[in-house]
């Protein structure tokens, strides 16, 4: 056999070998295509939100500074429950959450009790006195930390309410008499400063479920005796 006839004879080997291993491979099951792993979507909390929240306040409140200012201080305790909408907007920076945030709460927040007023320790009279905060508004800023679609903040601002005081004289001088007494009824917007903290739930890409703490003073009359303290619950709509 020539050098021709071996060389012809190793081809076909190797031909025939290669028509084997693929007859066999082509016998072999065919793994199927496992796509790549989707990265989890981080939350984003940027953007314009509206929402509505309700809730319960309660503190203290001296009605006779809605009366006169030169009356000595006095305190009723007051309590109740408020309602109202949200409106706010905020941009995220990483774990960072900035924004600010405004609302408008019917309140139901009432009081009542009896009076002495009096003037640098001298008594005018006695007083039965109805109180009632029907409103809360607030503008704040919040600033926030964000852990995917859970967010922690803390919140501060101005903060006004709408108070009115009702007295009916039941000894003494009656309201009003030779002016030593003003008109026993009245009813303002009172300014106010509001801090607290929060936390929200992000549960679908453009809603969120929150649940706020809000102390709530008057500004001018004494934290100790003119303040709410308000836990609200609330549901807001992003855009």
């Amino acid at each position: 056999m020539n050098a021709f006839s071996k060389y012809i004879g190793s081809a076909a080997l190797v031909l025939l070998t290669s028509a084997a291993v693929s007859a066999n491979a082509a016998d072999l099951p065919v793994k199927a295509y496992t796509p790549a792993p989707v990265a989890a979507q981080v939350y984003n909390w940027s953007g314009i939100y509206v929402g509505a929240n309700g809730g319960y306040g309660w503190g203290a409140q001296d009605p006779l500074t809605l009366f006169s200012n030169n009356l000595d201080r006095t305190s009723f305790n007051i309590k109740g429950g408020m309602f109202g909408g949200t409106i706010g907007a905020q941009i995220q920076q990483g774990y960072v959450v900035l924004g600010l945030e405004g609302d408008l709460d019917w309140a139901n927040i009432k009081g009542n009790g009896i009076s002495n007023p009096a003037v640098l320790g001298i008594p005018l009279g006695t007083l039965n006195i109805a109180t009632n905060t029907s409103a809360v508004m607030t503008a704040r800023a919040r600033v926030g930390a964000a852990m995917n679609n859970w967010l922690f903040y803390a919140t501060g601002g101005v903060a006004f309410d709408k108070s009115s005081a009702n007295g009916t004289s039941i000894g003494a001088v009656a309201c009003g008499a030779a002016g030593v007494l003003p008109n026993c009824s009245a009813s303002s917007w009172r300014p106010g400063l509001a801090a607290g903290l929060g936390l929200e739930y992000g549960f679908a890409q453009n809603w969120s479920a929150k649940l706020e703490y809000l102390y709530i003073a008057t500004v001018g009359s004494g934290v100790s005796t003119d303040h709410i303290d308000t836990i609200r619950a609330g549901v807001n709509y992003r855009f």
